[in-house]
């Protein structure tokens, strides 16, 4: 027997057709909302990016034409100017008359960023001349400075730069542009960015965006959960009936519902149902009739042989007879194990292992480690003879057993190890074959094996066998409990 193979990656995924068809669902619903928000953001960003750029242009020539005005006033009339305007409330820019430029720290440079300062540049250069020296920066409100003795704008009263510069409570970033209008002379002009550009960083998605994507996400996965729900009650009830059907009980034809093709597979499992059922019967009528038919002429055989003189021929006939006899029993036997005609019912394996397992208990052959969870729906003397012939089995050829039980919601698993000799590795199929026994000098039909491995069968499970490190046999017993 070969190692078990190692569960694969994907175990945590989920194993129903609506688990996998809403997690199927999900993905290409984010991936389609995902790659539609993000072409959705881009195009945002890029004409964003253009009314930055349209936004900024304009403040340039507003900026111009007030340097122009400066520039056509009298050098003594210009700081009277610019006290006559921070009397009256002050303009959408702050300016100020400075000795020289101010230095002040200046904000990383973003995309955005430079776009606003090339434009104001190129702007300014245009309508002012190539020649002037202009200097554009982003500073923070912080680290703004106004005058040459460099106040900060939280040093100046309100009124004066407060109006322009602040938008509580968000902390922007200040446009400064310096232009030196003649020697020991520069213009000094702070501004914040109009709406909606005021932040310059660009929109992330908006949580319109986002309450959208997951509202369409989950009324998808409901409708979907709801349709494969649905559909996939035909194929439950298929899976019950044929569960049911590999029992041998009497399964009503199922019913021919949902779609196509769950209709076709359904028509389709009733014409096996039939033809299965058309079996089993001829098949038990042919096995009775050869019952039948055989022990007659046996036993008529055995008088005549009785009558014989010659005891040496006697004893030859006598025990082909009985070889004769000994294989029919077993043919008999090997088709009355396997084919019960039993309803399915609730089995308290606990119940059953204990009665089993009883006449060994007490001579200490035998150890029991474990108990099942919960009642087991089969057939209940099928699994009883099942679990006998292998317990059987283990104290015939290993002296010792033990047993040991692992229950679960998912199956029910009988571990029988026992002391004896073990299997070769190269026989542990072939001893499931009928009439194969490894102890030649054992009584028995070697059927044991067979018979609980087709019992097995009929109930959706399997019958291993394994060889120990430690010496003997382990037969694990493995039945599955399907969901209803």
């Amino acid at each position: 027997m070969s190692a078990p193979h190692p569960e694969p990656r994907w175990r945590l995924l989920p194993r129903s057709l609506l688990g996998r068809m809403l997690l199927l669902t999900l993905l290409v619903v984010v991936l389609a909302q995902g790659l539609s928000s993000l072409i959705w953001v881009s195009q945002l960003r890029a004409s964003q990016l253009q009314g930055l750029q349209a936004s900024a242009a304009s403040l340039a020539h507003s900026m111009s034409a007030s340097v122009s005005y400066f520039r056509s006033l009298p050098v003594a009339y210009r700081p009277m100017v610019l006290d006559q305007l921070r009397s009256m409330g002050g303009t959408r820019f702050v300016v100020s008359l400075n000795d020289k430029p101010l230095d002040m720290p200046v904000l990383p440079v973003t995309p955005r960023k430079r776009a606003v300062i090339e434009v104001f540049e190129q702007v300014l250069h245009e309508r002012l001349g190539q020649h002037m020296n202009v200097s554009v920066a982003f500073v923070s409100p912080k680290e703004l400075r106004i005058f040459n003795s460099g106040l900060r704008l939280d040093e100046l009263p309100r009124s004066w730069a407060h109006y322009s510069l602040t938008l509580e409570p968000l902390d922007p970033p200040v446009l400064v542009t310096q232009i030196r209008l003649g020697e020991g002379e520069w213009l000094y002009i702070a501004s914040l960015m109009p709406e909606p550009y005021t932040s310059l960083e660009p929109e992330r998605l908006p949580r319109q965006q986002l309450g959208f994507v997951v509202l369409t996400s989950a009324f998808l996965l409901l409708f979907i959960g709801l349709l494969v729900h649905w559909q996939s009650r035909p194929l439950k009830r298929l899976a019950r009936a044929a569960r049911e059907l590999s029992l041998g009980a009497d399964v009503a034809p199922a019913s021919e519902g949902g779609g196509s093709e769950v209709a076709d597979v359904a028509r389709a499992f009733n014409s096996m149902r039939e033809r299965i059922s058309r079996y089993l019967t001829e098949r038990s009528q042919l096995f009775s009739a050869i019952s039948h038919d055989l022990r007659t002429p046996i036993t008529r055989l055995r008088l005549r042989v009785e009558l014989l003189e010659d005891e040496p021929l006697q004893a030859r006939f006598g025990r082909d007879l009985d070889e004769l006899e000994l294989l029919v029993k077993g043919a008999l036997q090997c088709v009355k194990d396997t084919d019960i005609h039993e309803n399915i019912e609730p089995v308290d394996l606990n119940q059953a292992l204990e009665m089993l397992a009883e006449p060994y208990l007490g001579c200490g052959s035998l150890t029991l480690e474990g108990r099942a969870l919960a009642p087991y729906p089969g057939k209940p003397l099928a699994l009883r003879r099942c679990i006998g012939n292998l317990i059987d089995n283990a104290i015939k050829y290993g002296e010792r057993a033990h047993l040991r039980i692992l229950d679960s919601a998912s199956g029910f698993v009988l571990q029988v190890d026992d002391q004896g000799p073990g299997v070769p590795e190269q026989r542990l199929e072939e001893v499931f074959e009928p009439h194969v026994r490894l102890a030649g000098h054992q009584q028995g039909y070697g059927l044991g094996l067979g018979i609980a491995r087709n019992i097995a069968h009929s109930h959706g499970g399997e019958v291993s066998l394994l060889n120990l490190r430690q010496g003997g046999l382990r037969v694990t017993l493995s039945l599955p409990r399907t969901p209803d």
